[in-house]
C-alpha cells in the first residue's frame, strides 16, 4: 500500500512540475523567413520589406514548373506574405522563366 501511495505522490509531483512551466515553442523550432513547397509558401513580412517578395515567390514556384499567385499579406511585424504555386495557365507555350541572382 505504501508503494502505491509513494508512486501516486511522485506522479502528482511530476505532473504539477510540468504544469508550472510555460509552453514556448519558439525556443525549439525557429521559423525561417521563407518556407515553401510545391503548393506554395510563406515569406516573413520582415524579409518582404528587405527583398523583392514577388521575385522570391516567382523563382520558388518556377522550380516546380508553376507560376505564383499571391494570397494575402499580414502587414505587421511577425506577419507573413502567403502565395500559392499554380500550374502554368492553358495556352502558355513555355515553362515559367527562372531568373538568376
Amino acid at each position: 500500500m505504501r508503494i502505491i501511495a509513494a508512486a501516486g505522490l511522485l506522479a502528482s509531483l511530476i505532473v504539477s512540475g510540468m504544469a508550472s512551466q510555460s509552453a514556448r515553442a519558439d525556443i525549439f523550432s525557429p521559423v525561417p523567413p521563407f518556407k515553401g513547397n510545391d503548393t506554395g509558401g510563406i515569406i516573413a513580412y520582415s524579409m518582404a520589406t528587405q527583398v523583392d517578395a514577388r521575385q522570391v515567390a516567382v523563382d520558388h514556384c518556377a522550380r516546380y514548373g508553376k507560376v505564383a499567385k499571391f494570397l494575402g499579406v499580414q502587414a505587421y511585424e511577425g506577419g507573413y506574405v502567403s502565395f500559392a504555386c499554380r500550374w502554368v495557365p492553358y495556352g502558355a507555350a513555355d515553362r515559367p522563366i527562372r531568373t538568376l541572382y
